[in-house]
């Protein structure tokens, strides 16, 4: 049977973006999503992991970009590399284990093809089988393919798949000032991984979870019978005024903030998709100081620019396409796509190498109330997600608003910083995505040619 037509292609997929509105096809269309994996997220520069969860040469761990399996591995001149997790000969995955140390080289477990931790081939069983084949002119006579690009910036390991297209620091920008201030926030300069992600399935499109995360008209409202209830009860206790106030409602209290609030924080927005919430203040600028600290960071980088890094609250900072990190507390969101309605959120906690263990402990606790499969908070968002995808098969309006302080000069090659309430840096982020939607340069090269 001839295969069906699809719905949409690279030629008409981006007319479902306009000024304002997203056609609803853009959450829920398999067409859509097949187009997102195979340009979006091989245009992109998206994250792969953190150098700390591979320090040792053979150290890998394995993720995906976009819907591409990978590896993150380091090799034996201690660089990083990124390989597509497959076996040049059959396409067997090479490492099927989240993480671990590989040794010298990677051995596939179906015929004993062995690969150098760089990807080069190393040695094939029987290889006078192959003599004078031709074998060696082939992509599969090289080894394991590589990425098109990666860059190790500050420890945070990024890669583009396609092996031409925007440059890393091109694509980034000034956006590189968030991870600049997270890592700044270490004595020594430095973040380390501190254990495994908690991992949390969502029956949603990835899009629906980046854009919430600088969506700040909805935390006092989806969040009143969890943050709301907790701020009651504590609020009941009579807490005595010079009695510090426990760490769990120093995170929790801020959800409920009014939205003069959020207003007045302020949303900053970026070229290609990047932007932040908190350019004033945020949930996060006014925990307790921890004892030592600040004298620490006064040696490292001298009272000024110490006062500046530490002045710096910003809540919720997008790495488009699929990332979110929050400074003030080392942590980074990952918004992994397993279809058009399945998105694996990693949430990752970093240790400020050189800084008390109390930071790590608050960290730890944000995590843990907020985000895991078991938080206070985190299911308040997912059941907005579930309800929102579920709406959308909704024939009543086939467009969804994201139509906030829209103006119609809106121009997303510049830095803006705006009211905290716009839904400018989701339109932001549609921008990007009509922009990288559109097949990398050699892709374009090879359908021209056919």
């Amino acid at each position: 049977m001839p295969a069906e037509t699809p719905a949409y292609t690279i030629d008409t997929v981006t007319d479902l973006v306009q000024p304002f509105q997203v056609h609803r096809d853009v959450y829920t269309d398999p067409d859509v999503y097949r187009l997102e994996m195979k340009h979006l997220f091989a245009n992109t520069w998206v994250f792969v992991g953190h150098d700390s969860q591979t320090p040792n040469k053979g150290d890998y761990y394995t993720t995906q970009i976009g819907d591409q399996p990978v590896i993150q591995v380091r090799h034996s001149d201690n660089e990083i590399y990124v390989l597509y997790n497959r076996c040049p000969h059959k396409g067997t995955k090479i490492a099927i284990d989240r993480e671990g140390n590989t040794g010298k080289f990677f051995r596939c477990p179906y015929h004993a093809w062995s690969f150098k931790t760089d990807g080069c081939q190393l040695a094939i069983p029987l290889k006078k089988g192959y003599e004078g084949t031709g074998l060696e002119e082939t992509v599969s006579g090289h080894g394991m393919k590589s990425v098109g690009a990666v860059k190790n910036y500050r420890g945070f390991i990024f890669a583009r798949l396609a092996e031409e297209g925007i440059g890393f620091e091109e694509f980034f920008g000034d956006s590189l000032s968030s991870l600049d201030n997270m890592v700044d926030r270490s004595p020594e300069g430095r973040l380390e991984v501190a254990g495994p992600p908690l991992r949390y399935m969502h029956k949603c499109n990835w899009k629906m979870l980046v854009e919430n995360q600088t969506d700040t008209c909805h935390p006092m409202v989806a969040h009143e019978s969890s943050a709301g209830t907790a701020v009651k009860i504590f609020e009941s206790m009579d807490w005595p005024a010079d009695k510090p106030k426990p760490m769990a409602m120093e995170i929790i209290a801020p959800f409920m903030s009014p939205y003069e609030f959020f207003e007045n924080m302020g949303i900053r927005t970026w070229p290609n998709g990047h932007g932040h919430t908190g350019v004033h203040h945020s949930i996060h600028s006014d925990y307790s100081a921890i004892p030592g600290y600040f004298d620490q960071m006064v040696a490292t980088y001298g009272e000024e620019k110490a006062k500046q890094i530490l002045g710096e609250s910003r809540h919720n900072t997008v790495y488009f396409p699929n990332i979110m990190i929050k400074g003030p507390i080392q942590q980074l969101r990952n918004f992994i796509p397993l279809g058009p309605d399945k998105t694996l959120v990693e949430s990752y906690i970093y240790r400020l190498v050189g800084a008390p263990d109390q930071l790590l402990a608050r960290t730890a606790m944000y995590n843990r109330l907020i985000n895991a499969p078991t938080s206070m908070v985190g299911h308040d968002d997912l059941e907005m997600y579930e309800r929102a995808q579920e709406g959308l098969a909704a024939d009543g309006i086939e467009w969804v608003n994201i139509q906030r302080l829209y103006h119609e000069d809106e121009d997303f090659t510049q830095e803006a910083v705006e009211n905290g309430t716009t839904e400018r840096q989701m339109r932001n982020q549609f921008d990007a995505w009509v922009k990288f939607m559109h097949p990398a340069p050699q892709a374009a090269k090879a359908e021209a040619a056919e």
